[in-house]
């Protein structure tokens, strides 16, 4: 008993000591968290935040402007309203040239709500024309128009063709003379009243208007507007009136009032473009986000590419990509027959002599310099070659038969007499090392959405007769159907350094429009490009053309080609990769690239942005 009772104390004693250790630790961890949070608050209370940073210093608020750092600054509401106005009546305010912030503010209202507000409105508005009926007044023509109006909308809420909106319109626009702020009010002031826009100075409210005019969503003012959704529509501020149509794709930004770009090609005389660019201009970015777009106009995409720039896009959409090389799969036969439109009275001999014409650019391409008797042995070769596969001038629906490969032209060449010289240099592309790429039946179809032709594999011996006989082969496909397609052609330079090339992109670049075609010629050694013969008819025959960052030797050439003004020129020279002047017909604008996240990742050009994306690739 003694035992159990000696037992019994010592356990509560240890179990009492236990408990007051802790309390003593719960009372140290409550001073600490007490402290803490003391600590906290005091660092909160002095930690500068966003607003703090990019707000100013002070601001000096009078009646009627502020003065904030070197600006003078006033704000504006927009009050009453015409009747009619037109779509893109806000352009006269946006491609002024000031410093202006614009706020808009849009609240729904519930459709039930404001149906039973407009039938309180009508019956008060038809008794107030029964009341002048009967007194015998003057009928009062603006409660008959706002009856009308009233009724209209009425009938197109019910029918679900409108909404009703509440609309707020805010200006503030600064400037560090006060002469040219009240300069550029006066104008802002008349463009608005000209169209019966009608505003207000937010005197005595300017800290108020200036607050609704930031990018916080905060609504001080409350000066409110009803409008239903056609007029709301026309109040739409991201446009250029001289660079904005209602249909095709969105390009880029004007960097003159921030409008969107949304142009389309064919509206001009063609719809051929043309790049010029220095290295490292995102030349092929601006091309690739074009044709990013394009997917969303169901148009057809055909690209010839001698750097692999264009893989990752083919692979992301899903997209066709070929790859040229002595050893690859896909082979074109230099001997295709043209195909001719279903509606085009053809005949054997324009096909045949069209193909004739075609293989004797591409051999030319081969062996280079030719005599003129070699000219004359040439032809007569191609017409044996063709007959030995029974294809003559007067043989009926060719495309049925077999047509002949550069072997059966060099067995031809062998057998006749003075040919020997011409069979030796066509050798090397028959049996030698050439011989793969250009001695095989055609296996490539472009009935696919986008293609992409990739030559980077190439020999540089073979580039150009390669590209040749691509822009021949896109060319016989798109005279086959009449369909929307766009021909890209990176660096044009290296076809342009051959005579045979050079002529036959100019020809294509000339008779592109008649087959729904547009071309995009993309360069980067402007010199090389422009001092070509044939440099100006295809500049001539391209009405877009967009101009990035350039070397100042190259600008007197460019200055006096394009008529640039000397603060074009100097843009050119000075400006980011971003910064370009774009060219449609005879409008200018200074124009700025951008691109979604996504699409950006889709189609940068940057090699650091690639090798980033490889190392985050996870292997499971």
């Amino acid at each position: 008993m003694f035992e159990f009772l000696f037992w019994s104390k010592k356990k509560k004693d240890e179990k009492t000591q236990q408990n007051t250790e802790f309390s003593g630790e719960e009372k140290i961890s409550k001073m600490s968290n007490k402290e803490i949070l003391e600590a906290e608050k005091v660092y909160k209370k002095w930690l500068s935040t966003i607003k703090d940073i990019i707000a100013p210093a002070a601001m000096d608020v009078k009646f009627n402007h502020i003065k904030m750092w070197d600006f003078y600054m006033k704000n504006f509401f927009v009050y009453s309203y015409p009747r009619y106005v037109n779509e893109n009546w806000l352009s006269g305010v946006i491609n002024m040239d000031a410093t202006m912030d614009i706020s808009m503010f849009i609240y729904p209202h519930n459709s039930a709500d404001v149906l039973s507000m407009l039938r309180k409105k009508t019956s008060q508005m038809r008794s107030t024309m029964n009341m002048l009926r009967d007194k015998w007044m003057w009928r009062d023509p603006e409660v008959e128009a706002a009856l009308e109006d009233a009724e209209i909308l009425r009938d197109q809420i019910q029918r679900w063709e409108e909404k009703f909106f509440q609309y707020w319109l805010y200006f503030s626009i600064y400037d560090k003379d006060e002469k040219n702020l009240n300069k550029n009010v006066t104008q802002l002031e008349t463009n608005l009243w000209a169209k019966l826009v009608l505003t207000k100075r937010a005197d005595l409210q300017m800290d108020r208007a200036f607050t609704s005019c930031q990018p916080l969503a905060l609504d001080k003012l409350e000066i409110t507007h009803n409008m239903n959704t056609s007029p709301l529509s026309s109040t739409f501020p991201f446009a250029s009136s001289d660079l904005t149509s209602d249909k095709w794709i969105m390009y880029w930004i004007n960097r003159h009032n921030d409008s969107l770009i949304i142009f389309d090609r064919f509206s001009l005389p063609n719809a051929n473009s043309i790049v010029l660019a220095t290295s490292w201009a995102w030349k092929s970015y601006a091309v690739k986000l074009e044709m990013l777009r394009l997917m969303m106009i169901w148009a057809d995409v055909i690209v010839i590419d001698p750097e692999n720039e264009y893989k990752d896009l083919c692979e992301t959409v899903g997209w066709t990509y070929i790859s040229l090389w002595l050893n690859s799969k896909e082979k074109i036969n230099p001997f295709d027959l043209p195909q001719w439109i279903k509606d085009f009275e053809w005949s054997t001999w324009d096909i045949l002599r069209s193909a004739i014409i075609n293989v004797s650019w591409i051999i030319s391409l081969m062996i280079w310099e030719m005599t003129a008797e070699e000219w004359g042995i040439l032809d007569k070769a191609l017409i044996d070659t063709y007959a030995i596969k029974w294809i003559t001038f007067d043989t009926d629906n060719p495309w049925d038969l077999e047509v002949p490969t550069m072997w059966d032209l060099y067995n031809i060449l062998s057998s006749m007499e003075w040919a020997d010289s011409l069979a030796t240099r066509v050798e090397k592309y028959v049996t030698w090392s050439y011989a793969w790429i250009f001695n095989q039946k055609t296996n490539i179809d472009l009935d696919s959405w986008m293609v992409v032709f990739n030559v980077r594999d190439l020999e540089e011996e073979l580039r150009p007769i390669a590209m040749h006989m691509l822009l021949n082969f896109i060319w016989n496909k798109v005279r086959s159907e009449l369909k929307k397609r766009c021909l890209v052609v990176d660096e044009a330079w290296k076809i342009m350094q051959h005579e045979q090339s050079a002529k036959f992109l100019f020809w294509l670049v000339k008779r592109a429009r008649k087959y729904y075609l547009w071309v995009t010629t993309i360069t980067q050694d402007v010199d090389d490009f422009l001092y070509s013969k044939y440099w100006k008819p295809i500049v001539t025959n391209s009405a877009m053309q967009v101009l990035l960052k350039q070397s100042p030797s190259s600008m007197e050439l460019l200055q006096k080609t394009f008529n640039l003004t000397e603060w074009e020129k100097y843009l050119l020279m000075n400006s980011s990769v971003w910064q370009w002047i774009f060219f449609a017909g005879n409008k200018h604008a200074a124009i700025q690239i951008t691109a979604s996240y996504n699409e950006d990742k889709i189609i940068t050009t940057n090699p650091e942005d690639k090798i980033k994306s490889d190392d985050d690739v996870v292997f499971e």
